[in-house]
């Protein structure tokens, strides 16, 4: 087991063990049928300005799972999304509710990726849980809620470190944006046979010093003893700011074949010959019925105090 030395990460997909929204919020919603909603996600965490953490969740639905409407010539999906991180040792709850719709002039394929992302800022702890709920907003009664324990890291201090390490589709003209970069974020268990970007920072490496950035691959379906692995290595002088924080986003050329790869990227000091590692677990689904990202708009943001919905 590769130790992450940066963060805890969680990555859970629809056959993940699962949870079910047992309380519809209004009246009409009771009264519906109930009927589960899968989805995909992953959360991805990052030093937040002025301390804390920012926790960004990547979520993407299949079409074949929402429903659809038709107004006039236009085809609408739309889905709610709330996300919660709870710090049960001190009672807080932090969450926010996002609406996430789509128009288009044709129907899209069942198997057709939409995805999005939200991002709340929580302080560190080892004692928080998240919950993850997705709801058709066009079908009361339709949905599914993911919950486990998910540490928030601790990304103070002054020993080098790495974020989580972010991935997303390629050629990205819009997304989350972090500083000068954007990613098309993507939940790992789905990418597509073909190139993709990868976005990590690097901490309280000062301003001027050399380093390596190495950037590895390896499968993890392989039968065999010694599997090869896949290494670029980056060489450059840090262009960090005032708080030491210095961001990456690299393009992966090399398509990879359909199985699950480990993607391990390591940062050398070379000046004091330091260095911090993380790693994620990506499956590559080889699919082709397209993805589109599509920017929620935020209907509510709470924070401290709240019980648990």
């Amino acid at each position: 087991m590769i130790r992450l030395l940066a963060s805890l990460s969680i990555v859970c997909a629809a056959a993940a063990t699962m949870s079910v929204l047992s309380h519809p919020a209004s009246e009409v919603a009771a009264r519906a049928p109930w009927a589960p909603l899968p989805f995909f996600y992953d959360l991805y965490t990052f030093r937040a300005d002025g301390g804390g953490t920012a926790v960004v969740a990547a979520i993407a639905v299949e079409v074949r799972r929402l429903g659809r409407e038709r107004v006039d010539d236009e085809f609408r999906y739309r889905f709610d999304v709330r996300f919660v991180v709870a710090d049960t040792a001190h009672r807080s709850v932090i969450s926010t509710g996002d609406s996430v719709y789509l128009g288009t002039p044709r129907p899209l394929a069942r198997r057709h990726l939409l995805h999005t992302y939200v991002e709340v800022r929580a302080p560190p702890s080892a004692t928080t849980l998240q919950r993850v709920i997705v709801t058709d907003a066009t079908r009361p009664g339709v949905g599914q809620l993911y919950r486990s324990p998910f540490p928030v890291p601790d990304y103070s201090g002054n020993e080098l470190m790495l974020s989580d390490i972010a991935f997303g589709l390629p050629g990205a003209r819009g997304g989350w944006t972090r500083g000068e970069a954007t990613l098309a974020l993507l939940p790992t268990s789905q990418f597509p046979e073909s190139s993709f970007d990868v976005y990590y920072e690097i901490y309280n490496l000062p301003s001027g010093t050399p380093y390596e950035t190495e950037i590895s691959i390896q499968s993890l379906d392989d039968d065999e003893e010694d599997v090869p692995v896949v290494r670029t290595v980056f060489s450059g002088e840090s262009r960090a700011g005032p708080d030491g924080s210095l961001s990456e986003l690299r393009r992966v050329e090399s398509a990879l074949a359909r199985g699950r790869y480990r993607l391990t990227v390591t940062v050398r000091d070379q000046v004091s010959g330091h260095e911090a590692h993380n790693s994620r677990v990506v499956e590559v689904r080889g699919w082709r019925r397209g993805a589109t990202l599509i920017h929620a708009r935020p209907y509510g943001v709470r924070t401290r105090g709240e019980p648990l919905p």
